[in-house]
């Protein structure tokens, strides 16, 4: 029989001290073949000693069986791939799902950035379109102007906007502008004498402008609201109101429409003192559900189709999760048996290295994305329902879980010989690239407290932590080169020659050295990772062991395996190498 041909060393050496009745110790035993010219059993091989092997070599097509591809286990046992089907048709749903909420997201985003276009165009005088960074005023008198140009127009909003907004009520009074200056608590500033007494503490003095009082603004009062500034010890004005809008767009797209709250903030910023006050308009944005609605002209059906199609989605992920849920304990499973096996057959203790081929990754991140994607699309229903208005959560769910579907599907891809040396590239490579970018980063970090301290006062893009770490990640790229040693100012001529010294050795340094050694890491790797594959010799004992089984998945041997009851660990004691002596000795 030809499973005696591909016993291992250790049950083969039982083989023969029964046969020549030698010791195990002898160098070279001299045996005869197992087998007769006619495949029959020896006489010596009683039936129990055949049943035990015989499930070891069920033991081995069971590990092959379990890490074989969908296509090579319908082969073997004719079960039908659904665990593949049943993700290609989920990718492709929670794409179609993604894009649907991406075009919807997309009108709710469009409308957010037109308000605050337009409310910048609205109450901020001579705004003129990519200004925002550079708007300022330079004057006492220009102050005051944009200060009442900012209530005049707010009081006049219902005759000059173009748009559906209206402000906010409490009640049935409409909620006011609220406009506050900060200032030093007391203080006396004479920069002429080079002295100065002040107080660090701050006073807030607000006074409240209600939209139903017309404003005007005379001679008499040429202060707006009465409002006095000094400008010595002015930190801050802040203007704060709310306006309310409906986005009717959404209509278009059989959607429901939502109300907006928009928290209008303008700010004049003084803390400087430097003669120049920057004025900012920034908003956050309220979404909630409209109180009383009608939509005539549209069938309600398109939002029962789209909440029909969500439902669907989440029962697929849903058995898509069940089933890899499953896949994950029959490999823990599988695991505790291969090593129960070995430290009982073999007395050897069994590599995490090994122990992990049983524990896939790639079942893992589909059950994260699976439970994103469900999360993600109870919201998705809320939000068409217009029970909530988490439009960035779910975003974030529905866009992360997508992202990670698609990534699994790689798993699949590595079934196929010359794909899977990416996917082999990778997993052998991620521990020294975790390693070398480790040490990378603490030179990176380095340069990067330097290039803040000491460029930042003369260089733009090294003003804040953040923006230097970026700066250098585009220098490492190639990208942004000129204009990085260009914007250099040359007010001081030490720290421009010290700008030059520290560029240059950043670019040799990373593009030159550290980039170069990490390409050479992913190559190594993948060199090696090809080698192993074109000799074809087993990368670990979990392997070395499979291999020994030379049945191929449509020899008929799996499906055999399947029918049976044996339970290959109520046999596993009777492997042990004493037990298996005696039993041959008899």
């Amino acid at each position: 029989m030809e499973q005696f041909d591909r016993l291992p060393d250790c049950e083969m050496q039982f083989i023969i001290q029964h046969f020549t009745g030698q010791s195990s110790d002898m160098e070279e035993p001299t045996y005869t073949s197992v087998n007769d010219p006619n495949g029959n059993a020896p006489p010596f091989w009683s039936d129990s000693q055949h049943s035990q092997l015989e499930a070891v070599e069920s033991f081995r097509r069971k590990l092959k069986f379990f890490f074989m591809n969908p296509c090579e286990k319908y082969k073997a046992r004719g079960r039908k791939p659904w665990k593949l089907l049943l993700q290609i048709i989920k990718t492709a749903i929670i794409t179609i799902q993604l894009v649907s909420f991406g075009l919807s997201n997309q009108m709710v985003v469009t409308f957010k950035e037109e308000n605050l276009m337009t409310f910048r165009h609205l109450f901020l005088k001579g705004y003129t379109d990519g200004s925002a960074n550079t708007y300022a005023v330079y004057s006492q008198k220009d102050m005051y102007d944009h200060i009442g140009y900012v209530i005049e127009q707010f009081a006049d909003l219902q005759n000059i906007s173009v748009g559906n907004h209206a402000y906010e009520k409490t009640g049935l009074a409409y909620t006011p502008l609220v406009l506050c200056q900060q200032s030093y608590r007391n203080g006396s500033i004479l920069p002429g004498n080079e002295t100065f007494d002040i107080d660090a503490g701050v006073d807030v003095e607000c006074v409240e402008i209600y939209p139903a009082a017309p404003f005007q603004q005379t001679p008499i009062n040429k202060y707006p609201a009465n409002l006095t500034l000094d400008f010595k010890r002015l930190l801050a004005v802040n203007i704060n109101f709310t306006l309310k809008a409906i986005n009717l767009q959404t209509v278009q797209n059989h959607e429901l429409p939502d109300c907006y709250d928009f928290d209008i903030m303008i700010t004049f910023n003084n803390k400087a003192h430097s003669g120049r006050i920057k004025v900012d308009l920034d908003q956050n944005v309220e979404i909630k559900e409209c109180k009383d609605w009608n939509v005539t002209g549209t069938s309600p059906r398109n939002l029962l189709y789209i909440i029909f199609f969500d439902t669907i989605i989440i029962l697929t992920c849903l058995t898509s999760l069940i089933l890899c849920s499953r896949s994950v304990v029959s490999g823990i499973k599988l695991q505790f048996e291969y090593t129960n096996f070995f430290a009982t057959c073999y007395d050897k203790t069994v590599p995490w290295s090994d122990r992990m081929e049983f524990i896939n990754g790639w079942y893992f991140l589909i059950i994260v994305s699976d439970s994103l994607t469900i999360i993600g699309s109870i919201i998705k229903i809320e939000i068409q329902i217009k029970d909530v208005t988490s439009y960035d959560i779910c975003s974030i769910l529905l866009g992360t879980g997508t992202m990670l579907v698609w990534i699994g599907g790689l798993r699949y891809m590595g079934y196929f010989r010359k794909y899977n040396i990416l996917i082999l590239t990778l997993r052998a490579a991620f521990p020294n690239v975790i390693r070398f970018c480790c040490c990378a980063a603490m030179i990176y970090l380095g340069y990067c407290f330097c290039g803040w301290i000491v460029l930042g006062p003369y260089h733009e893009k090294f003003r804040t932590l953040n923006t230097v770490s970026e700066c250098l990640f585009s220098l490492i790229n190639g990208d942004d080169m000129f204009p990085t040693f260009k914007d250099m100012q040359v007010k001081s001529y030490m720290v421009w020659l010290y700008s030059r010294i520290y560029l240059y050795t950043f670019v040799s340094l990373f593009i030159y050295m550290v980039l170069s050694l990490f390409i050479t890491l992913i190559t190594d790797t993948y060199e090696t990772i090809k080698h192993q594959q074109q000799d074809g010799s087993p990368g670990s004992e979990l392997h070395a062991f499979m291999s020994e089984c030379k049945d191929s998945p449509d020899s008929g041997h799996y499906r055999k395996d399947k029918k049976r009851t044996n339970c290959l660990l109520c046999c596993l004691p009777q492997c042990r190498s004493n037990d298996y002596q005696e039993r041959l000795q008899n």
